[in-house]
């Protein structure tokens, strides 16, 4: 690119340079961010209901405890989907990587030019019966 935007991830040349490591590499930190969140969050909902509701039972304790209930419960159930969004990344971050893999080897299977008489493999990936070419 002539602007130099595509100097990123490996050159102009390149429109999408995915590197398996890096994939690899970032599927944990979801895991364990994900086990992080879901531990506060336990620790905040268990925290919050051995307090009780020591706002008290007078009129500002009723008000407050009217608007408050709702709120903490809606802020755990989303609080609880976040945590299942982490861990749905970092599955699907390993699943794209194993993914990544295997088609990287269909490819070269395919596009690789067999020597006159080599077995094109069990797979049937040589792309050309082993008759060489591309």
């Amino acid at each position: 690119m002539a602007d130099g935007q595509g100097q990123q991830g490996g050159g102009a040349d390149k429109v999408l340079d995915i590197k398996t490591a890096d994939i690899k590499a970032a599927a944990p930190v979801f895991q364990e961010q994900g086990k992080k969140l879901s531990d506060a969050l336990t620790k905040l909902i268990t925290t919050l209901d051995d307090l009780g509701k020591p706002w008290g039972k007078d009129g500002a304790g009723k008000d407050f405890e009217a608007l408050y209930s709702p709120k903490q419960k809606h802020i755990e159930q989303k609080a609880g989907i976040l945590v299942l969004g982490l861990v749905s990344i970092h599955e699907a971050l390993t699943d794209l990587s194993d993914g990544h893999v295997d088609n990287e080897q269909l490819i070269k299977g395919m596009f690789t030019k067999l020597k006159p008489g080599e077995d094109p493999g069990h797979g049937g990936h040589g792309g050309n019966g082993g008759k060489g070419g591309k």
